[in-house]
């Protein structure tokens, strides 16, 4: 591994995180159609984590009133009151992709990282995410969103183990067919996003540490972590300002224009 690599692998797991477009499809068709090698254990982790420190720095404010929130369990104050209800649907938000993970995650990462598989999701999603732009309301904001919505959304978000889906794409699609705005969705689906890639994290720590990490990585771990980091947060803030204008269509013709493109590519092989 070199230098450029490690960047060039950070900006796309950065870009991809958080663009719905699934940064773990396009991390397996890179592997399958460029020849570039799969990321170690280590250096995935490394990579997650800077897009973890992303969503954290982007939206660190919001993080740290709901910790105010959650340590004045007591305040009775209406604006204390949501925060802390916010951090709590995030925890339990995050609960069904935590058990999906640990009941199919090994079987997704034998079986289905392939690229056929990744087109089938990439175009399946993509539809999705179009019906959802053009039936919501796009009526309701942030402080609408209520415990069902975060059932339902969380829901969505276990689905996105398997490769092609897209965390952020299926957030965002579960979250336009209940009605929310976009900006709402988009918000909702980054402060989600950040407990689910800390206890991905976490929980790869006890084979990191079985396995070891390579002599003289340092600073590919480096440079790929500040480049999912910086990427990541650049994508954020593109994010949230673009769709202040436009929609999601772009995103899902984008999924269709990919998936026909590995389709035919397999079938030329």
């Amino acid at each position: 591994m070199n230098i450029l690599y490690a960047i060039f692998l950070g900006i796309v797991q950065g870009a991809t995180e958080f663009l719905p477009v699934s940064s773990s499809g396009h991390l397996v068709l890179a592997a399958s159609f460029l020849d570039v090698e799969e990321a170690s254990l280590a250096f995935d982790v490394f990579l997650h984590l800077g897009t973890l420190v992303a969503v954290v720095i982007y939206f660190r404010r919001d993080f740290w009133l709901m910790a105010r929130a959650l340590l004045a369990w007591r305040d009775k104050n209406a604006e204390t009151a949501a925060l802390r209800m916010l951090a709590l649907q995030l925890a339990a938000g995050t609960v069904p992709a935590v058990v999906a993970a640990l009941l199919c995650g090994d079987f997704i990462e034998t079986n289905l990282r392939h690229p056929l598989v990744v087109a089938i999701t990439l175009a399946g999603v993509g539809l999705l995410l179009l019906l959802g732009e053009k039936a919501g309301a796009h009526r309701r904001d942030f402080a609408s969103i209520t415990w069902l919505d975060t059932l339902l959304i969380g829901c969505a978000q276990a689905l996105a183990i398997i490769p092609g889906v897209s965390r952020s794409g299926i957030t965002m699609t579960a979250g336009l067919f209940r009605g929310l705005n976009r900006q709402a969705v988009a918000r909702f689906s980054f402060l989600l996003s950040a407990p689910i890639i800390c206890g991905a994290g976490v929980y790869k720590v006890p084979e990191i540490i079985r396995h070891g990490f390579a002599p003289g990585q340092g600073g590919f771990y480096l440079a790929g972590f500040l480049s999912s980091a910086i990427s990541g947060y650049l994508v954020i803030a593109f994010l949230l300002h673009f769709i202040r204008t436009r929609t999601f269509v772009v995103f899902a013709y984008y999924r269709f224009a990919l998936a026909a493109l590995v389709v035919l590519t397999l079938l030329l092989r």
